[in-house]
């Protein structure tokens, strides 16, 4: 991700954007994307099947939203952000522009161009804005990075694809990521 520094951008900037041209919006800084690889669009496809076939299973309210959906972090105009995987229980923050406000849940694949983005820049802003949960899933390293925001208490765990990686936000339910490659 490619930041561009020279004013302060707004989500009006964003979809201005030509066609095809997607970017990420973070405190007025604007954040180019990169196309995302076979092992990110998989990885992405698998968990929120797997996810979502939970909710359905479970008769849950939430729902899932893979990439590119729009998440309005603030309320402002100067925060936009494109979550590999939102998930989100609170129906009242979906329109037809996307998410107004944290979803309850967000996961990242990480790419070569966006750890920087999404283990320092993302992690502030989901924590600051009320997202529950944050995973940054690494598949270079293969490496699950997750994050429990409860109030004033922050939980962090490193897990191996091979685990079953609990989902805090759902008891019982747990994802292992290798039997989603296979």
């Amino acid at each position: 991700m490619q930041a561009f520094n020279n004013r302060n951008y707004t989500i009006e900037d964003i979809y201005a954007l030509p066609e095809g041209q997607r970017a990420e919006l973070i405190d007025g800084e604007l954040y180019m994307m990169s196309p995302p690889g076979m092992i990110h669009q998989k990885l992405v496809f698998q968990l929120g099947r797997q996810i979502g076939n939970y909710i359905a299973s479970n008769h849950g309210e939430c729902e899932v939203f893979p990439a590119p959906f729009a998440v309005f972090l603030n309320e402002d105009s100067y925060t936009y952000v494109e979550p590999d995987l939102s998930i989100i229980c609170d129906k009242s923050k979906l329109d037809d522009r996307g998410c107004n406000g944290a979803p309850d849940w967000v996961i990242e694949i990480v790419s070569p161009s966006s750890k920087r983005m999404d283990c320092l820049v993302k992690l502030l802003k989901y924590r600051d804005a009320g997202v529950r949960e944050y995973w940054i899933v690494n598949p270079e390293k293969e490496i699950v990075l997750t994050y429990f925001f409860n109030g004033e208490e922050e939980d962090c765990e490193q897990y191996s694809f091979s685990d079953y990686i609990p989902v805090r936000i759902y008891d019982g339910f747990r994802i292992n990521i290798s039997e989603l490659l296979k």
